[in-house]
């Protein structure tokens, strides 16, 4: 498990880069502003530091990551994934069958925290899924969560993580990964409540 960190400033083809992302988006769009209009928001002050920020806070996003890569043994039943992390079970049997399999036997595992400072430490399911897409993550299948837990079992310890999905009858699903004391446990079942802040969540890239 390796905590992304920025070693270097950004360099000019990073810049370069972005500003060709603008000027496209920029000239694809053109039709939808005025001229006259354009030129009055290119006379606002700092409008470049403005531009700026946008970019400087989705860097904050994606920043905060921690990537885990990890063996997956896609023949195993739901139940013998979870078995395998060897952890206290706290389970509904019916979800846990009904269980993303997910595919991949080597699998890169993203995990992020959003800041929910402004939403009173809680954060619902579909508000959730608003955050993978923001940071063009899906939910990782809990059978790639739990081998990731299966390798390391001390990760949960200091990093309690979960994902999501909906079953059949469009209901959302989760399983989790934390510690409590000296017990190590795994929480699969119906979501109802959605998480608080002290949780990180399990995504893949799209």
């Amino acid at each position: 498990m390796t905590k992304i960190m920025i070693p270097t400033e950004m360099t000019d083809g990073q810049i370069e880069s972005a500003v060709d992302k603008f000027r496209a988006a920029m000239r694809k769009h053109r039709h939808k502003i005025p001229s006259d209009i354009a030129q009055r928001v290119l006379g606002i002050e700092n409008l470049g530091m403005m531009m700026f920020t946008l970019f400087r806070e989705r860097a904050e996003e994606v920043s905060n990551l921690i990537i885990c890569k990890a063996t997956v043994n896609r023949s195993r039943s739901p139940q013998e994934a979870i078995q395998a992390t060897g952890r206290r079970q706290y389970t509904d049997r019916v979800v846990v069958d009904s269980m993303p399999k997910g595919e991949g036997e080597e699998v890169e595992v993203v995990l992020f925290k959003p800041d929910l400072s402004g939403r009173n430490s809680f954060i619902s399911e579909d508000d959730l899924e608003k955050e993978f897409v923001l940071r063009g993550l899906e939910p990782a299948d809990p059978i790639s969560v739990a081998a990731v837990n299966e390798a390391d079992p001390a990760f949960a310890d200091k990093n309690p993580h979960g994902t999501h999905w909906k079953d059949a009858k469009g209901n959302w699903c989760c399983a989790n990964f934390s510690r409590l004391d000296d017990m190590r446990k795994v929480g699969v079942g119906h979501s109802a409540y959605g998480w608080s802040d002290h949780w990180w969540f399990a995504g893949v890239r799209k």
